[in-house]
């Protein structure tokens, strides 16, 4: 089994975000009841609460970087911009953080809905 790197997997994601946006279209139909939208929102709850620690490890990396001292810039001094490339990435995790309490609450109400069934046709 292959494994795929770092730039692959998150060029995967990329592309099921992008699919998933399509399948939550009006149009599409493809979400009928609350519970679809329940489960959702809790998956893309654990999508967000997992991307601190891709981010805390790709500053790590950086870090190393930094202290081998083997990188190069086009511009200025490449320790400024690992660093703040490093800055950026806490930054991410922090606000990744808080779409996670967003999306969490956005699940907690919707845990207490289900579909009206009377009110077809």
């Amino acid at each position: 089994m292959t494994i795929a790197n770092p730039a692959d997997l998150a060029a995967q994601a990329a592309e099921a975000i992008r699919n998933l946006n399509h399948a939550t279209q009006s149009a599409k139909g493809e979400l009928v009841y609350p519970g679809d939208a329940y489960k959702t929102v809790a998956s893309l709850a654990l999508l967000t609460q997992r991307l601190p620690q891709s981010f805390d490890q790709l500053s790590g990396f950086l870090e190393t970087l930094a202290k081998t001292g083997a990188v190069t810039a086009d511009y200025g001094a490449p320790d400024d911009h690992l660093a703040e490339a490093r800055s950026a990435l806490a930054s991410a995790a922090i606000i990744a953080q808080t779409l996670t309490e967003f999306l969490d609450r956005a699940h907690t109400e919707l845990s207490s809905l289900g579909y009206d069934t009377s009110t077809e046709a």
